[in-house]
């Protein structure tokens, strides 16, 4: 599901709010997330499942065109692990 489409559905569901409202919502929900990420915050929602940022250490790859050996930097990327709530109703 695309964030339109997210938004396409909430305002359905939720027809006492201006589709505009229903926008500003979802952006800043997400702004939120992004923000306490950047932070280095963990974000979690109940049921859903939850946000963290992870490192990775710099390591060693290939470039997969000519097989010559790439060093590649440590870097800090974003993690999601489900609820138990989410898991339980995708694997009934």
């Amino acid at each position: 599901m695309t964030k339109s489409e997210l938004i396409q559905q909430l305002a359905g569901e939720n027809p006492h709010l201006y589709l505009r409202d229903v926008e500003r919502i979802v952006n800043t929900v997400f702004d939120e997330i992004s923000d306490a990420l950047s932070r280095g915050d963990r974000v979690e929602i109940r049921g859903f499942g939850a946000f963290s940022v992870k490192e990775r250490e710099a390591r060693t790859g290939r470039n997969p065109r000519t097989g010559e050996a790439v060093e590649v930097a440590e870097k800090k990327v974003p993690f999601f692990k489900t609820g138990k709530q989410l898991r339980d109703m995708l694997n009934p």
